[in-house]
């Protein structure tokens, strides 16, 4: 057999191989697999937490809650289409520690052969846009039943644009939490502390709902929020694993172990609940669930099963006591717990990736997932760093944001109106209407 022959049938069996690609090359399993991520993260916010949040408000408040989730999707879409996007990750390779460039303003910086690694650039930007949309999605929860649409909407947009995509650019657009070694996945510090943060001051600053804590507030539709539980587990595939931009064992690991985390994080809740008032709730296996996932989202790329289920359990039971001391010992109205379950499992979860990602923990540790991370101390304070910045940014932010739009429109509705609920004060509709 010839030189020639040689080399062509050896370069013809590499280019049947379905693991050699180039960086310059559009990788399609990767594009598959983020194109499904992204799917399945906005199936997180519409249907998932609209449903899961709208079941949990009173009957008068259902369309409310809806039409903020709906309308934030809309929103936030077209604000990371403009600018947000190019805050986040700006169009230059290297970027400055703060905040991005603002080449990539209406994504003027990519075309329909643009890559960002070996996927598509606009496959990338979209699926960063369904974690914009999540995040202030998220934060509805805190002022649920009692702010005004319009106020809503400012402070939606604002925050994305001030607190969010400044965020995410410290951590995953080449900026300064990234460049210390901050272990955040999936955004524990970007997405849920953020979120948690931000809810407490909203809800500390609007006040608490008329009658709380006195008068009895429980969902009016478990049904529905259990269905939105559900669709947020299955979306939190596409949120966590896909979060690793390749279709790769990085993937699967980060599947296996978010899904390890959300059962424990479940019966966990479920347990202490049923320990501590002697029955298990819907309620509160559902919310168990959340505070697992949640929990995981930052360690998702880092660690292992064992150290999942470790997560989720720690999950399930600090997320019920932090839930219990903000509403019973400290009379916070943070209506849907998002301080408690987002932020307190993203705190919990950022600061527990810097545990186990150690290759010193064995089956724990993400069995070579975190190359190079040895040193649990050294890495647990870059961690404590990205909380503590993450948290005191975020809180300083939204405090002043939300008292400019109090003196511009005002943030809530008044007490005849909270009366009569949002549904038909703020949209003239009803959710159910009995003939």
């Amino acid at each position: 057999m010839s030189k020639k022959l040689s080399a062509l049938l050896a370069f013809a069996g590499l280019s049947i191989l379905p693991s050699i690609s180039w960086a310059s090359e559009l990788n399609g399993a990767n594009t598959a697999w983020i194109l499904t991520s992204t799917a399945l993260v906005l199936f997180m916010t519409i249907p998932g937490l609209s449903l899961f949040y709208a079941g949990l408000v009173r009957s008068k408040n259902v369309l409310s809650v809806l039409m903020q989730c709906f309308a934030i999707t809309c929103m936030a879409s077209l604000l990371w289409f403009g600018i947000g996007y190019t805050i986040a990750f700006g169009s230059l390779e290297e970027q400055g520690p703060y905040i991005g460039d603002f080449g990539n303003m209406f994504f003027a910086a990519m075309n329909i052969d643009s890559l960002n690694g070996d996927i598509p650039a606009s496959l990338f930007a979209i699926f960063q846009m369904t974690f914009a949309i999540i995040t202030p999605a998220l934060v509805v929860g805190a002022f649920a039943e009692r702010m005004k649409f319009s106020a809503m909407m400012i402070f939606s947009a604002v925050w994305l644009l001030v607190v969010y995509a400044p965020v995410c650019h410290w951590v995953w657009g080449g900026g300064w939490l990234g460049a210390m070694g901050l272990q955040d996945f999936a955004g524990g510090t970007v997405v849920h502390i953020t979120a948690g943060v931000a809810a407490l001051v909203a809800a500390i600053m609007i006040g608490n709902r008329k009658g709380f804590p006195s008068t009895p507030m429980p969902p009016h539709n478990l049904t529905m929020t259990v269905t939105g539980a559900g669709m947020l587990w299955v979306g939190w595939f596409g949120f966590n694993a896909g979060s690793a931009v390749a279709a790769d064992n990085s993937a699967a690991m980060a599947m296996l172990v978010t899904h390890l985390s959300a059962a424990a994080g479940s019966l966990a809740w479920m347990t202490v609940e049923w320990v501590k008032y002697g029955k298990p709730s819907v309620l509160g296996i559902v919310t168990g669930m959340v505070a697992g996932l949640g929990t995981i989202t930052p360690a998702s790329g880092s660690v292992g099963p064992a150290a999942a289920v470790v997560i989720g359990l720690s999950a399930g039971v600090i997320c019920f006591y932090a839930t219990l001391t903000i509403k019973q010992k400290l009379k916070i109205d943070d209506s849907l717990d998002v301080m408690p379950v987002h932020g307190v499992g993203g705190i919990l979860g950022t600061l527990l990736a810097g545990v186990f990602c150690s290759q010193e923990l064995g089956i724990f540790s993400g069995n070579g997932f975190s190359e190079g991370i040895t040193s649990i101390g050294g890495q647990l304070q870059v961690q404590l760093i990205g909380v503590v910045a993450t948290a005191v940014y975020t809180a300083i932010a939204t405090w002043i944001i939300l008292k400019v739009i109090d003196l511009i429109v005002g943030l809530r509705v008044n007490e005849e109106e909270e009366t009569q609920g949002l549904d038909i004060v703020l949209h003239e509709e009803r959710g159910y209407i009995i003939n």
